[in-house]
């Protein structure tokens, strides 16, 4: 079956995403209006009969002082990543951003290799067993990762590097509870011992989770910052938060969500919740250095999850863990705090490079590095 691939408008991008289950919210029109700093433009693939059978975002970055780009697809595009003739999808895509001009492109296939429960990795953890996730045996596999992976091999693309943590775009690992065909109680049942004791403590401690909006951004964001400083990353402005909000609430009036947990008062944690279909993800977070005590994280947390569940989510997605297991690790405490929702670790396939022209490639890349 021939496919082309032709630019197609935001309407139709997102009417073929909302007859899907789900697409990651990166794949969403509205994320091109988040990311202002790169070009944009949504493409389509066609089938013979010229139906619209797959779609996608491309974020252009161009190289300083010439016109050349990186097309960059996060988590996506949209395709049957398991037709038996990947290439047939492939091939047109790669010669329609040729066209545009393309010195490289970087796609994220939203393709799960592999998944570990809860359970596994705790025993993982206590054994001392496995120092990465990768050294362990997992609890499913995917095949139609593999023969994914063996394609992109041949056809010339990059795999992406094992060292790379949440330096190289979107992370590779994540952390979902899963939620179909379970009720509040199993979820609930589902987290630790000390997960529970904290929603309990929370609780009994008068801790208030609320649904926010756009005028409580500059609240969430002076907590952001407070935990930005604490945690030692670099926080972004609340201008980004702002058009973030302002682009999905345009799109979808349940896009994205903020929540607010306040002490007598005081804030003490916030957050916000994206979904598209029936995918739930954690996608910023926030908490005050006083009053952890009151457990507001775990709170907000058990809200989210909850109003997901109510929405029709199948999935609550933490997002990103790196994949070490290596109690010396500084990155370990991380996936440890999300074992405690009883959900999975996931591998995806990862951020896969296709340099159309090495020496431009090789030098943006190092451009980027350095900034």
């Amino acid at each position: 079956m021939p496919l082309t691939v032709a630019p197609i408008s935001a309407q139709d991008h997102l009417g073929f995403i909302k007859s899907r289950r789900s697409a990651s919210f990166l794949q969403c029109p509205s994320w091109a209006a988040v990311k202002r700093e790169w070009g944009n433009e949504s493409i389509g693939w066609y089938d013979e009969d010229g139906q619209l059978v797959g779609a996608g975002l491309v974020l252009y970055r161009q190289v300083p002082r010439l016109k050349r780009f990186l097309a960059y697809l996060p988590e996506g595009p949209l395709i049957d990543w398991s037709a038996g003739d990947l290439e047939g999808w492939l091939a047109p895509m790669v010669a329609h951003l040729r066209g545009r001009r393309a010195f490289g492109i970087k796609m994220g296939p939203p393709v799960v290799r592999r998944r570990w429960s809860a359970g596994t990795v705790k025993a993982a953890l206590a054994a001392k067993s496995a120092t990465r996730l990768a050294d362990l045996a997992p609890d499913e596999r995917n095949p139609v990762a593999d023969d994914v992976d063996a394609t992109l091999r041949r056809l010339g693309w990059r795999a992406p590097a094992h060292d790379e943590g949440f330096a190289a775009g979107q992370p590779q690992y994540v952390f979902q509870v899963p939620l179909d065909g379970r009720d509040q109680d199993d979820v609930l049942k589902g987290f630790n011992q000390l997960w529970r004791r904290n929603i309990k403590k929370a609780d009994k401690a008068g801790v208030d989770v609320s649904v926010g909006g756009h005028d409580d951004l500059p609240e969430f964001h002076r907590l952001y910052l407070e935990t930005a400083t604490r945690d030692g990353f670099a926080g972004r402005p609340l201008s980004y938060f702002e058009r973030m909000w302002t682009a999905m609430m345009a799109e979808d009036p349940d896009r994205i969500r903020l929540y607010l947990a306040r002490h007598e008062g005081d804030l003490v944690a916030a957050t916000t919740m994206v979904r598209v279909g029936d995918h739930a993800w954690y996608s910023y977070g926030a908490s005050s250095t006083q009053k952890r005590d009151v457990r507001g994280s775990n709170a907000i947390q058990w809200r989210m999850l909850r109003d997901a569940k109510d929405a029709g989510a199948t999935v609550y997605d933490l997002r990103g863990i790196t994949d070490t297991l290596d109690e010396n690790d500084p990155h370990v405490g991380l996936i440890q705090f999300k074992l405690g929702t009883g959900g999975e670790a996931v591998e995806y396939l990862g951020e896969w490079d296709l340099p159309l022209n090495r020496l431009l490639f090789t030098a943006f890349s190092l451009y980027m590095d350095r900034r």
